[in-house]
């Protein structure tokens, strides 16, 4: 199933997306015309603690009444909000060994910038990678991120006005289910309720200037809007193999980059057992990949500018579209 979050007379309602993604069937109202309401129909969250019952009942309700025009909307009628508005949590990996390696690079070169100007931003891009520092084989590296700035599909991002490098980044998420520590790793996958994509929109110039101090990343991630997540979530049972996605990132309609999710140091599952080790990790959280390799622009030296209109798509999930725009 693809389920997402949007807004119908003034309200965020949850919706089984179908029809090629071009319907959104509304299960809250759906429910109440079949029987009664369902609590788990509230939220994505609600839908998410109601586990194997709600899916099933999303289902089943689905299959009673989805032929019923007037339960469905277009989706390009409504607004799209992002799938899971409020994660319980939000995490963010380091996993492609690509983008670690070119986005040290490309730091070091936005730090050249700051100092010498362009002519020393260019020497440092064209500086050899190096080795893949042995840390991120060990453990997966991952940090917490904020879960109050949570953007969706469609939603015109404003440019933090300390930053004058606004960067996209192209990364897979997952959103947990069932509240548990200790996960073994052979069980990690029956934790996963959903795939989704996620745009870790980055004030480069911050960024490079607050990794000197050895913490964060902090206001280089963190203003409202910064991390987006969409279109909707998909069901582990539509995905398959989540390190075989083709993705392709595009501004203003140029396509910038093509990859594809393979080469995870870790798997989701190995990061989900690492991070609950004597850590409960709860139902409706959020963990990112870390940005696949070469899709981003700190890697390729290529920002973004007033206006773009930035497009990541990853196969079988969709396309996440937003815009950027510099409040000043």
């Amino acid at each position: 199933m693809k389920l997402a979050t949007f807004r119908r007379d003034g309200a965020a309602r949850i919706g089984l997306v179908h029809s090629g993604d071009a319907r959104l069937f509304d299960l809250a109202a759906a429910a109440i015309r079949d029987r009664a309401a369902n609590p788990a129909f509230a939220s994505m969250l609600a839908l998410i603690d109601a586990d194997d019952a709600g899916l099933d009942a999303a289902r089943e309700l689905f299959e009673r009444r989805g032929a019923e025009a007037d339960l469905s909307l277009d989706v390009g009628a409504v607004e799209l909000l992002a799938p899971l508005p409020r994660p319980r949590q939000m995490r963010d990996g380091m996993s492609f060994p690509t983008h670690i390696l070119q986005s040290s690079r490309g730091s070091r070169a936005v730090s050249a910038l700051a100092r010498h100007g362009e002519a020393a931003f260019k020497a440092a891009m064209a500086e050899p990678l190096g080795e893949l520092p042995t840390v991120f084989r060990k453990v997966p590296i991952y940090y917490i991120t904020n879960r109050m700035v949570v953007g969706g599909p469609g939603a015109t991002i404003r440019w933090p006005r300390y930053s004058k490098l606004m960067d996209y980044e192209l990364e897979l998420g997952v959103v947990t289910r069932r509240t548990r520590a200790n996960i073994p790793a052979s069980e990690a996958g029956r934790h996963i309720f959903g795939y989704t994509i996620f745009n870790d929109f980055s004030a480069r110039d911050m960024q490079a200037l607050e990794t000197e101090g050895r913490m964060g990343p902090a206001k280089g991630k963190s203003f409202d809007g910064a991390n987006v997540l969409g279109p909707w979530i998909v069901t582990p049972d539509e995905i398959g193999d989540p390190q075989s996605l083709a993705v392709e990132v595009r501004v203003n309609g140029d396509i910038r980059s093509r990859g594809v999710t393979a080469g995870m140091l870790f798997s989701f599952e190995q990061i989900l057992a690492h991070v609950s080790q004597d850590e409960t990790i709860r139902a409706g959280e959020f963990f990112g990949s870390g940005t696949i390799g070469n899709c981003c622009g700190l890697e390729l030296g290529r920002f973004l500018e007033h206006g773009d209109i930035v497009e990541l798509e990853v196969e079988k999930i969709g396309v996440l579209r937003n815009k950027v725009e510099r409040q000043d």
